[in-house]
């Protein structure tokens, strides 16, 4: 535990008020992405080192945001009960982060069909369906920067047939339309209306050069619409755990293990990887923590919170309002919820330590603690650690501790649920700079600091 002990003697951030806003052009990628070349390339959706930057996509106000991240969160919670038991449960690409299932979110490149077609998709594990956008769009598709993948140029395309396995598959994970009389048809429904339907189909799945797997299962979109979607990516890299899922599907090549690092801003980059790619390229230990199996809700990943810090001071919240709340990580959600107890306490904290800057008003009804910086070069921020079962602790990295409205109105960068019963979320905002690996495997899941966007 030295990582823990060092953070125990760090109590502020000295931050640049300058660096809390993205700039205008992509910086260097990170040294992991460039040490190896199965890593796959993380990018902000919108920013400069988008691959989506050709297409001019307009680019979401804070406000829209935050909204789509409510929604998201809503569906994540309409999904959970909280009140069930958890128990203990046992080749690398670059991430951009851009709108996902309703929010900011990340984009990697992939390639499927042969010869291979290229997307850039969101990749998210609080989904498990992998999907793109398919000719002739036979209902209707949205304006993509890529052309639409095209089945009758690959020689590998197959439809999936009714009676099939992989159709009961996808019928027992609620994806499968009703109606199935010839080839199997998925549909999945997003809360803010969005949805994406078409054939269930197999083919060949890019990485790199030397990964590739043939007969993928994924959705071919022929009839895709919605708020979220509009002037998105290509489609959905599904990482949640269910067997549909990618992290099932190449789990003979990658043993179920896979990790990311997303990038602090929009300007810089950060990784995906894959199998022993995964937590290859970080230099500082991994903390791990047991990933918990939630059986009504396997495709979550599930973990333990126990307690948070602030300035090096463990705050006083009775362990009960974890355990209650239960806590998932989650890639496509940007603020962290926590328990409405849980999070008081931290604000409370908060505030106290940042009691000489001028507080400002809230610009949005999500947050209730904002800042006035716009007369200041430089703020000390109080250090944020997120504490978790097993002893390992998440010191957020500073880029994590506030959101930025515009170049002087900062907000902490948490919420709080309306009460202690609702599951708790780790947003993607308080797991930028960090490796995030995912031992589904071995039931763990670590943090390595420092692993990208600096």
């Amino acid at each position: 535990m030295a990582v823990a002990n060092l953070h125990q003697h760090q109590t502020h951030h000295v931050v640049s008020v300058s660096s809390l806003m993205p700039a205008a052009v992509c910086s260097t990628p990170a040294q992991g992405s460039k040490s190896f070349s199965g890593l796959l390339e993380v990018t902000h959706k919108y920013g400069p080192c988008s691959p989506l930057k050709k297409r001019n996509a307009k680019i979401p106000t804070l406000r829209q945001i935050l909204i789509d991240d409510q929604t998201r969160v809503n569906s994540i919670h309409s999904k959970i009960s909280n009140k069930e038991p958890l128990v203990d449960s046992k080749v690398s690409l670059p991430a951009k982060s851009g709108d996902s299932i309703g929010t900011a979110n990340f984009l990697v490149e992939i390639g499927v069909g042969t010869p291979k077609q290229n997307f850039a998709v969101i990749f998210d594990t609080g989904s498990e369906l992998t999907w793109i956008q398919c000719q002739p769009c036979s209902g209707q598709c949205y304006i993509q920067q890529d052309p639409y993948f095209n089945s009758s140029a690959s020689s590998t395309y197959s439809n999936i047939p009714c009676v099939s396995n992989a159709c009961s598959q996808l019928q027992s994970t609620g994806y499968a339309q009703p109606s199935c009389t010839t080839n199997c048809l998925y549909e999945v429904n997003y809360l803010d209306k969005s949805y994406s339907k078409g054939d269930f189909a197999t083919d060949t799945l890019t990485l790199s050069s030397s990964d590739v797997f043939p007969n993928f299962k994924f959705g071919c979109g022929q009839d895709n619409k919605g708020p979220f979607l509009l002037g998105s990516a290509d489609g959905l890299l599904g990482l949640g755990r269910s067997q549909i899922s990618m992290v099932s599907q190449t789990a003979q090549t990658y043993g179920k293990l896979f990790s990311y690092c997303l990038p602090p801003t929009t300007t810089s980059t950060g990784f995906l990887a894959f199998g022993k790619q995964a937590g290859s390229s970080s230099s500082t230990p991994f903390q791990y923590t047991p990933l918990l199996t939630n059986s009504n809700h396997p495709s979550f990943y599930f973990l333990t919170m126990t307690g948070i810090s602030v300035n090096g001071q463990s705050l006083s919240i009775p362990e009960s309002v974890f355990t209650t709340s239960g806590t998932i990580i989650d890639s496509g959600t940007v603020i962290t919820r926590l328990a409405a107890t849980a999070y008081s306490a931290l604000k409370s904290a908060f505030r106290q330590a940042m009691s000489k800057y001028p507080t400002a008003p809230p610009p949005y009804s999500l947050f209730d603690t904002c800042y006035d910086l716009s007369g200041y070069n430089t703020v000390d921020l109080p250090t944020i650690v997120l504490h978790f079962g097993g002893g390992s602790e998440l010191n957020v990295d500073q880029s994590g501790i506030l959101f930025g409205e515009n170049s002087s109105l900062f907000c902490l960068a948490f919420a709080g649920n309306l009460d202690d019963t609702t599951v708790a979320i780790l947003g993607n905002t308080q797991q930028q700079t960090f490796e995030v690996v995912y031992d589904v495997a071995g039931g763990k899941l670590g943090f390595s600091a420092g692993a990208c966007g600096k």
